[in-house]
């Protein structure tokens, strides 16, 4: 599977990951999180896959998240209903969010990506 890129144009942390991968010649496929956000079968693989829990995947810090009040209706939401909620915006998903089809990382930590994506 090709590197999958979600970001946001604005999003300086998505710019510097973006740079990053581009600069190590990394080949990714970017994907523009509002136009075109993660699917749910994505994110039933990346939850799959990566062992990760579903809520580290929403952007906790973002405006949408505090406005739909999600800190609270997460805990009571099935898993179901927070993947649908997840896909629905965009900017409710962690940015960026690039993943292969085995790993993941979510937000840009330069060590992180020099650890998992300078191999590809």
């Amino acid at each position: 599977m090709t590197i999958q890129f979600f970001g946001y144009p604005k999003c300086s942390s998505c710019n510097k990951a973006s740079k990053w991968l581009k600069d190590k010649d990394v080949e990714f496929t970017y994907h523009h999180i509002v136009e075109d956000p993660p699917t749910k079968e994505l994110v039933k693989e990346i939850l799959e896959k990566t062992n990760i829990e579903l809520k580290k995947l929403f952007n906790t810090s973002g405006t949408k998240y505090r406005e739909l009040q999600l800190k609270e209706k997460l805990p009571n939401m099935t898993e179901a209903e927070q993947i649908e909620t997840l896909v629905f915006d965009g900017m409710l998903v962690k940015r960026p969010l690039v993943f292969d089809g085995k790993q993941l990382t979510l937000g840009f930590k330069e060590e992180e990506f020099e650890q998992i994506w300078s191999n590809n």
